[in-house]
């Protein structure tokens, strides 16, 4: 049997509040944090913000000892283990990458205590060409309660997560307006 996937899902901001969204999947539609920052078209290393742009789905990270698998989903998905990690340092030749501890510039732990990344989906920000300082590891994960804003991120519940993930895969697209 063929899965459809979605092409894409559509990430509006939500009224009244700059850091959150309103994610609309196929049918489905999900309340979402974005960055601290709210929104830019200019995005920046450090600004907080959400990029406004059209981000492929590459990859995502799961955490087996949290969350039953199969995922349901067509995206290639690697279990987290407690070195990976994610550069966030620009001047660093594997900035805006995984990373493997011990790892001595700027980095993100992709194994975090807040279980943010239980389910951690990787877009296409800075990825396929990368720049020095346009931003690092804008990812689509699970939200912390009441959808407190992220770094620069997409987030939801990781309950819409779930249901997200068997209609995604490589193709789609998360058009951030």
């Amino acid at each position: 049997m063929t899965r459809t996937v979605l092409p894409e899902i559509i990430v509006r901001p939500a009224p009244g509040n700059p850091r959150r969204a309103i994610v609309q999947a196929g049918d489905l539609t999900f309340p979402a944090a974005l960055g601290r920052g709210g929104r830019t078209s200019r995005k920046r290393e450090g600004d907080g913000a959400t990029p406004i742009a059209d981000m492929r789905l590459l990859y995502g990270f799961f955490r087996k000892d949290q969350v039953k698998v199969p995922l349901g989903t067509t995206l290639p998905m690697t279990p987290i283990d407690k070195t990976m990690l994610w550069c966030d340092a620009p001047q660093d030749a594997s900035y805006n990458r995984p990373a493997r501890a011990p790892f001595k510039p700027s980095h993100e732990k992709m194994m975090r205590g807040d279980h943010l990344y239980d389910i951690c989906l990787v877009m296409d920000w800075n990825m396929s060409s990368r720049s020095r300082n346009r931003g690092s590891a804008i990812f689509f994960h699970l939200a912390k309660p009441g959808y407190l804003p992220t770094e620069g991120c997409v987030a939801i519940k990781r309950r819409d997560m779930l249901r997200l993930l068997p209609l995604v895969g490589p193709e789609t697209v998360v058009r951030v307006l």
